[in-house]
């Protein structure tokens, strides 16, 4: 017994706190006498319509099992609180950032992305970390990855990119081509491609990796002046990855390692944390920077815009029930609150519509009256009402707007920042907005010799299943971040080639073309 962790004996410590187990109940409530037989006609007799108790078990049963999220399925979540150490109320009017020492509560859903429900979680993938608070002006949700950065900066490039890191339709395996070939015809991946493939593409479970909202927002201050802002969590556990054998083995060994780290440290009283910082950007700063400031492929340099503390999130309890408080949550970046704004960031401006989209499917109209996704710090009070699964559907009060009847009206304190704008209505390319330089400084500057080699090495073992003509474009991209990246990738790409014997007529033996080894005796009849 002495190997048994917290998550081991969840249900002998369950057992501990009942004194008497109560009465077992249908749906509706109702007694139920015997939950081990079905009702029939005789010993041997047809089963009976009539049996409740059974058409209640199974017709639940037939439907317990929802949607899984089309990205970020595998998941693992927990609950705990902001704690504010830092003035930051001149940037943002927001109601969570209004006094130092002042704590909302909050929830977190870490995940990977690529794989289905079952998957292992230490699979070579960015990280989901979203953030949902509860604060009393309405949840916010802040919904980002482990990398400050991702693949593409035109969401209508989303569902393709994704569809290339599930599986072919017509095998239902993962395809190498199909990965590879959309990443070297979009050179822009190349940043978040190199994080992912970099020592910290296999995260030491989720406790040791930093949580970005990696979009541009605006924040708002109380004389409605606005600053574009990003969000950052470092861990105070310190940055832990694996190396890719290791990540492997687990793989097989405990596919859900991430999640039972998780557990188990919070079980045992040994609360995670992360420290949150901003940075800010003026609107005159980014109308001159040299680049793009909403370009998702990109991040800001510290150096031009430092990081700023903010305060302090810690997670003190797991879910009471995984479904009910992991799988049903649900987040979306048009969740915001006062302060609180979107940024021209186009990628940003996808995501405000999918994530709501997508949960109205998987969870149903109503799916922010679930426990886990109501504001509990600030009633709903709005003219939307019944539809599938309504909880609250706000007793007597009018149902249209504008009324005579006392109903809930807006006030103009809470507007939107005015933010002007013009140009024409065309679709822009953005293929070609330096997809190579900040992939040269963090080749260059970031990774260090060793991790640069096995950076190559990931890059190679994974890429070596795809066609030729596909691997030869992605040298090509890599050797345009650096010359040395290219070359020994390509390498690293040819090793992996077998070489192939001499096939010939000759008098009496056959030899390898390289080797010089003899490999067979030859057939003059070839």
């Amino acid at each position: 017994m002495a190997n048994r962790d917290k998550c081991t004996n969840q249900l002998k410590e369950f057992k501990d706190t009942v004194t008497k187990p109560e009465t077992l109940t249908t749906g509706t409530g109702a007694p139920v006498g015997n939950k081990l037989a079905s009702l029939t006609v005789g010993p041997k007799g047809p089963m009976l319509l009539q049996d409740f108790v059974y058409t209640d078990e199974m017709a639940h049963f037939n439907r317990e099992r929802i949607p899984e999220r089309v990205v970020h399925a595998k998941g693992s979540g927990a609950f705990g609180y902001l704690e504010i150490t830092h003035d930051i109320s001149k940037y943002c009017k927001a109601n969570v950032f209004s006094e130092i020492g002042k704590k909302t509560p909050l929830a977190i859903r870490f995940s990977t992305v690529g794989g289905e429900k079952g998957s292992a979680d230490t699979a070579r993938d960015p990280r989901g970390f979203a953030v949902k608070m509860y604060t009393e002006e309405g949840n916010w949700d802040l919904v980002g990855n482990n990398t400050p950065i991702f693949f593409i900066r035109d969401p209508i490039l989303f569902p393709s990119f994704i569809h290339t890191q599930k599986r072919n339709p017509a095998t239902n395996l993962k395809d190498p081509d199909m990965f590879w070939d959309f990443i070297t015809l979009r050179p822009e991946t190349t940043h978040q491609v190199s994080f992912l493939f970099s020592d910290r593409g296999t995260p030491d479970g989720y406790r040791h990796m930093n949580g970005y909202g990696s979009h541009t927002f605006k924040m708002v201050n109380k004389d409605n002046k606005a600053v574009y802002c990003k969000f950052h969590f470092k861990t105070d556990q310190g940055i832990k990855n694996m190396m890719a054998d290791r990540a492997d083995n687990l793989s097989g060994s405990d596919p859900d390692y991430a999640q039972r780290d998780l557990y188990n440290a919070i079980a045992d009283g040994n609360f995670p944390t992360w420290t949150m910082y901003i940075q800010v950007m003026t609107f005159e700063e980014a109308e001159k920077f040299r680049w793009n400031p909403f370009d998702l492929t990109k991040v800001w340099p510290h150096s031009e815009f430092p990081l700023i503390p903010v305060g302090r999130m810690v997670l003190n309890r797991n879910p009471k029930n995984y479904f009910a408080e992991v799988e049903q949550i649900a987040f979306s970046p048009i969740h915001m609150v006062p302060g609180i704004e979107a940024s021209p960031d186009k990628m940003l401006q996808g995501r405000l519509y999918s994530y709501s989209d997508t949960h109205r499917h998987r969870l149903g109209s109503n799916y922010l009256q679930l426990p886990v996704n109501c504001p509990f710090n600030n009633r709903v009070k709005n003219y939307q009402r019944d539809g599938p699964q309504c909880v609250e559907n706000q007793a007597g009060a009018p149902n249209y707007y504008p009324n005579s009847f006392s109903g809930p009206v807006d006030n103009t304190k809470n507007l939107e920042c005015p933010c002007p704008f013009s140009g024409d209505v065309q679709r822009y390319n953005t293929a070609d907005d330096d997809n190579f330089s900040q992939v040269t400084l963090f080749y260059n500057q970031v990774l260090k010799p060793e991790e640069r080699a096995r950076l190559i090495e990931n890059i190679a073992g994974h890429l070596k299943d795809a066609q030729d003509f596909i691997q030869q474009r992605a040298v090509s991209n890599f050797s345009q971040v650096d010359a040395d990246f290219g070359s020994r990738l390509r390498k690293s790409l040819d090793a992996f080639k077998k070489p192939e014997p001499t096939v010939g007529i000759c008098s009496e033996k056959m030899h390898d073309r390289h080797s010089g080894k003899l490999v067979g005796k030859c057939c003059t009849t070839l």
